[in-house]
């Protein structure tokens, strides 16, 4: 049984533990309030001592920030609804249709998921360069339309789904393609807003394929414009952290309102293998 004081020094090295996980996070907003000289010092301030909000306007008039943002979402946009089509659809063939070598197939499609990325950087840029997609949406966004991770975390999903729900549709006249858009994808929605946050998160935060695809400052993603505000010369701390602040502000957003969401689908995905 827990004593007050136990409780108490629990409640203490929690916060502690939380303080010290989103520091770097706070101290990025308090850099990017900073002016020039506080961001500059030698010790550094911790906290800002005044708050300069114009960094943010020069970030704007040094890159084309609202540009980059748009086109991150863009194309998070577009990988995450590519995702969600293609995933959910193969872990319905995997789930609850019968087929010859289903779990031969399905053995092997989850085994691509222990290829680490960069094996297939090469191949995929490869690829991409010899259909003239450099620099184009396609090129950005069609190499990630379709993950084993998604399919195998529907998958689990739509296991769960009790066999008796498609038994009574069928014999309303229902077909596979009828009863997985109106029955499992309306069931599914823990699972496929799970895979819409995990999905979108990942290629906001993308970085070394946008830079290997794109040349041009109109295709550019936030990820790699950020580093236009560095200079040879010298760096304005302040401003790269407003920069920096700007774009972790949407991507903290999404996690904030859906991180019950992704928990939720998350441990439901993990009660049947």
């Amino acid at each position: 049984m827990r004593t007050p004081w136990t409780k108490t020094l629990l409640y203490v090295l929690l916060t502690i533990c939380a303080a010290l996980v989103l520091y770097p996070v706070l101290y990025t907003f308090f850099m990017a309030v900073m002016t020039p000289e506080d961001a500059s010092a030698y010790p550094p301030h911790i906290i800002p001592r005044s708050i300069d909000l114009s960094n943010f306007v020069e970030v704007f008039d040094i890159v084309p920030i609202g540009s980059f943002i748009g086109n991150t979402f863009l194309v998070a946009g577009l990988t995450m609804l590519g995702q969600l089509v293609t995933a959910s659809m193969a872990a319905y063939a995997f789930a609850k249709m019968e087929f010859r070598g289903k779990n031969v197939i399905f053995s092997m499609f989850v085994a691509t998921m222990m290829i680490p990325w960069e094996v297939t950087m090469i191949p995929n840029y490869l690829t991409v360069r010899s259909w003239g997609w450099l620099d184009t949406y396609q090129g950005l966004t069609i190499p990630f339309l379709a993950t084993a991770f998604g399919t195998f975390l529907l998958r689990q999903f739509f296991m769960q789904l009790p066999k008796e729900l498609f038994e009574a549709a069928k014999i309303d006249g229902c077909g596979h393609i009828r009863y997985f858009v109106s029955h499992v994808l309306p069931l599914s929605r823990p699972a496929l807003g799970t895979l819409a946050i995990y999905s979108f998160l990942s290629m906001y935060n993308s970085y070394l394929w946008p830079l290997l695809v794109t040349n041009s400052p109109e295709m550019r993603t936030v990820q790699i414009g950020i580093s236009m505000l560095e200079f040879q010369e010298s760096t304005a701390w302040n401003l790269v952290f407003a920069g920096t602040a700007l774009v972790i502000l949407p991507s903290l957003l999404l996690l904030v309102f859906g991180l019950k969401q992704l928990v939720r689908g998350m441990a439901a995905g993990a009660l049947k293998g």
